[in-house]
């Protein structure tokens, strides 16, 4: 009995560290997608003329 116990909490284990990676992997694509999409609309405000309103 103990050795199964000792695989279930050693299978718990590595479940935990998998979704901790995914997990972490999951939020560094996101970050990723926000800042490239901050850098794109930065460049295209930069490039367009500026507008001037009428008074």
């Amino acid at each position: 009995m103990p050795n199964q116990q000792v695989g279930s909490k050693l299978v718990r284990f590595i479940y935990f560290v998998g979704a901790g990676f995914i997990c972490t992997a999951a939020i560094n694509k996101w970050r990723e997608l926000e800042n490239k999409a901050a850098i794109k609309k930065a460049l295209e405000s930069a490039e367009s003329p500026p507008v001037v309103k009428p008074s």
